[in-house]
């Protein structure tokens, strides 16, 4: 696969492309797009074969799920990350995000405080907010070169003071590419059975690590805990297919599972997308060895940001990282509030990158930059950024 390609996104409807005035303003289109994540490649060979085979078929009619979804997903987990998923916990939904949403409805009340870890990835408020609850936030502690780690203790006076029935937890972590080791969960997991909090775990970044580096899912640790677990997990961060929507809430408690499957079933989510499904089998049955390639890709694309970045952003802290193609950038040294910042990247760097702000409070005077594009897109994002 051909990762250096340059391929023109414009006029397809994207929202990296197409639609970055909507949130950068007038004159936007002339900048460098390094927000969104998801990557500037085509999807898989395999993956393209297989829907144009659907697409021939030409019939659409109502979808469900085929044997081959289940046992695609169940052998990648076990082969990718010596996970064992039973069926019966695959519960699908038309996107993360969404699944989220109705599982706050279901695990909480108006006015229940939900926990998360700042920084945090801007959905997560959005779904909260809206849904009419509190965002209790439990900011991780950075640590140097150790970059981020939970902080516990703070974590415990939060559940006693505020009692709150449920958190969400972004595991690898986005921003900030972090992977929470078992020793992390475990202790998670105990505080969260000691105070009576569900779990639930946006995993979709978890096929996205860097060598030698490993992923631990909630769903790795003691069935004890499985009663207050929740992993979401999708195939679209991992080959591109985000507007594909598909995803899987991973549920092992009959309980919670049943009263999900419920709220899908009232919101007639109970019908499934055919080229979606179709997408996400083939890049699970035979997506292996392209996913390899990337992941070599993106890894020298990381070697080498950060490489030239030490040689010539002086004021640019990189955080470490375990996964993700996102590179977290402290950028305290510049002395800028947030609107200056912004305002240096897009009128002097040429670029638009996430700005911490939009992540919370500890994503103020940091950017996040996507590193999921071709070498000369980050050539031209390094050039920008040393006129700063």
């Amino acid at each position: 696969m051909d990762f250096n390609q340059i391929i023109d996104r414009h006029d397809t409807g994207s929202v990296k492309w197409d639609f970055i005035e909507r949130h950068f303003g007038d004159g936007a289109a002339k900048l460098l797009p390094m927000w969104v994540s998801d990557f500037d490649f085509t999807c898989p060979p395999v993956v393209q074969q297989a829907l144009h085979q659907r697409v021939d078929h030409g019939i659409f009619g109502y979808s469900e799920r085929p044997q081959a979804y289940f046992d695609a997903l169940i052998a990648w987990s076990a082969a990718r990350h010596q996970l064992t998923v039973k069926q019966e916990w695959v519960c699908s939904v038309e996107g993360v995000v969404p699944g989220l949403s109705l599982l706050v409805q279901m695990l909480s009340h108006p006015g229940d405080g939900i926990v998360v870890q700042g920084p945090y990835y801007g959905s997560f408020a959005k779904v909260i907010n809206l849904n009419g609850r509190r965002l209790l936030e439990n900011p991780l502690r950075e640590e140097g070169d150790a970059g981020y780690r939970m902080d516990l203790e703070q974590l415990e006076a939060l559940f006693r003071a505020e009692r709150p029935p449920l958190m969400i937890l972004c595991n690898p972590h986005n921003p900030t590419g972090r992977c929470w080791s078992k020793e992390e969960l475990q202790q998670l997991l105990a505080l969260c059975e000691k105070h009576d909090v569900i779990v639930i775990s946006d995993e979709i970044w978890a096929d996205l690590l860097l060598p030698d580096e490993t992923f631990t899912s909630v769903l790795h640790l003691h069935e004890r805990w499985h009663n207050r677990v929740i992993a979401a997990t999708s195939a679209s961060k991992t080959f591109g297919l985000s507007s594909l929507r598909i995803s899987n809430f991973l549920i092992p408690d009959p309980a919670l599972r049943d009263a999900f499957m419920r709220r899908l079933d009232a919101h007639g989510l109970d019908v499934f997308n055919a080229l979606s499904v179709q997408a996400a089998t083939a890049a699970w049955e035979e997506g292996g060895p392209w996913l390899d390639e990337l992941l070599a890709y993106l890894a020298e694309n990381r070697r080498w940001f950060e490489e030239q970045a030490a040689a010539h952003l002086p004021w640019a802290r990189i955080t470490p990282a375990q996964g993700t193609y996102l590179l977290w950038i402290d950028c305290h040294q510049l002395n800028l509030d947030d609107e200056q910042l912004k305002w240096v990247m897009a009128d002097i760097a040429g670029i638009a990158p996430s700005m911490g702000c939009g992540f919370g409070p500890g994503g103020s005077g940091f950017i996040r930059l996507n590193l999921g594009c071709p070498r000369t897109y980050l050539e031209k994002a390094l050039e920008g950024l040393k006129r700063i």
